[in-house]
């Protein structure tokens, strides 16, 4: 028996190759998008590791510091370091800011960490770790900062003396890590206008222009303690020591919130990225349509551009089984030769995306599966349209 499906891709395999690699580049950017959202799984997973803690320690009623705002005085991390359990403890501070570097710019998760506790960079790809106590830092090399280079931050430069690689933010902005008294300075100590502005706005101001109201070095000195302020203790646990009961006791004796990993973990992919994973898995259902109702009307246009052919063979014995089994071979060929196409597309454009794709084994399993699925159900209608093909259009035409 010919082969209807096979002689048929044979004589159009410019037209049907052509097809296959249109679908193939909406196959991909359905592939890429579930690559993103394992990305930013990936990207708060790190996150957590990176950090080298065991428990974070944060303002109590916050999702802190990486979901919500969170502040602590930085001297909270002696009393927690002499609790039970705990092997060491640091300060952290955390700030989302744009940063210039030569004639650019980069967005940047600035992180203030102390040497030697939770919190510093535990691996560097290039370069050196932080030895000063002042204007030195660390970046990750998808900041796009060389080992040398200076970079501005607020009013002073920063040398970068070594690179790290993977160290993102959840939301995928590469890290700068600098020393916490800078950090603090960054982000909570004022600078000197805006403490003249404020006095001169004090003394403007009949209300509060009497005995006992601060001057400028009352002023001065509220800003220094406010520079004190931290966004995170980092507690790393000693060995054998049970993470939910150190943080039980803090949050109980010590008035902070405190969360184990599995805690940040959830926080940070249940809630923090929670409305982009929705998004996206929106997103791969219209794409999931959008692939089926093309293959089913390429497939469909394909089948009734044969009809003649079709009722040759029904003419000379072919069964409906026949004729369906070869419509929907041409199907599931054209959604083989898509897949392809669309995997190998992904994975040449994932490395250009600004937000880190994951392209896993499992999701292109997943993913082949679905295709083949969607080829079979789009090839329904073309198959119903052969099957009331009547016999006598062969001898009619």
């Amino acid at each position: 028996m010919i082969n209807l499906a096979g002689r048929d891709i044979l004589n159009g395999w410019g037209k049907f190759a052509f097809t296959g690699v249109g679908l193939g580049l909406l196959i991909g950017v359905t592939l890429s998008m579930a690559g993103i959202y394992r990305g930013m799984v990936e990207d708060a997973t790190v996150l957590i590791d990176g950090s080298g803690a065991d428990l974070w320690v944060v303002q109590q009623g916050t999702l802190g510091p990486y979901a919500e705002p969170s502040s602590l005085r930085d001297d909270v991390v002696r009393s927690i370091a002499g609790l039970p359990g705990v092997a060491g403890a640091g300060n952290v501070a955390y700030l989302t800011m744009q940063v210039s570097h030569g004639t650019g710019e980069a967005r940047v998760m600035l992180v203030g960490f102390e040497h030697g506790r939770p919190g510093e960079p535990d691996h560097l790809v290039a370069g050196r770790p932080v030895t000063r106590g002042h204007y030195e830092a660390v970046a990750d090399e998808k900041s796009g900062l060389k080992v040398g280079e200076r970079v501005r931050i607020r009013r002073h430069d920063y040398e970068v003396v070594g690179l790290t690689r993977r160290m993102v933010s959840a939301s995928g902005d590469p890290m700068l890590f600098v020393p916490l008294k800078d950090a603090q300075e960054v982000q909570f100590l004022k600078d000197n206008d805006t403490l003249v502005n404020e006095r001169a706005r004090t003394a403007a101001n009949p209300a509060f222009n009497r005995p006992g109201v601060p001057g400028l070095l009352e002023a001065v000195q509220a800003s220094q303690a406010q520079s004190r302020q931290v966004n995170s203790v980092l507690v790393r646990l000693a060995p054998g020591a049970d993470a939910d009961t150190v943080a039980e006791n803090i949050r109980r004796w010590k008035r902070l919130q405190a969360y184990t990993k599995a805690q940040m973990e959830e926080i940070l992919v249940a809630k923090l990225i929670a409305t982009s994973s929705r998004q996206i898995a929106m997103f791969l259902v219209i794409l999931s349509v959008v692939s089926a109702a093309i293959v089913a009307f390429i497939i469909y246009t394909l089948t009734v551009n044969k009809v003649r052919e079709i009722a040759v063979l029904k003419l000379i014995g072919a069964t409906n089984a026949t004729i369906g089994g070869m419509i929907l071979q041409q199907a599931l060929g054209l959604g083989l030769i898509g897949f392809v196409v669309g995997r190998i597309v992904a994975g040449l454009w994932a490395p250009i995306f600004p937000k880190y794709v994951l392209l896993i084994p499992g999701d292109a399993a997943r993913g082949f599966a679905a295709v083949m699925v969607i080829c079979a159900l789009a090839s329904v209608v073309a198959i119903r349209a052969a099957l009331k093909v009547d016999p006598a259009e062969a001898i009619g035409g």
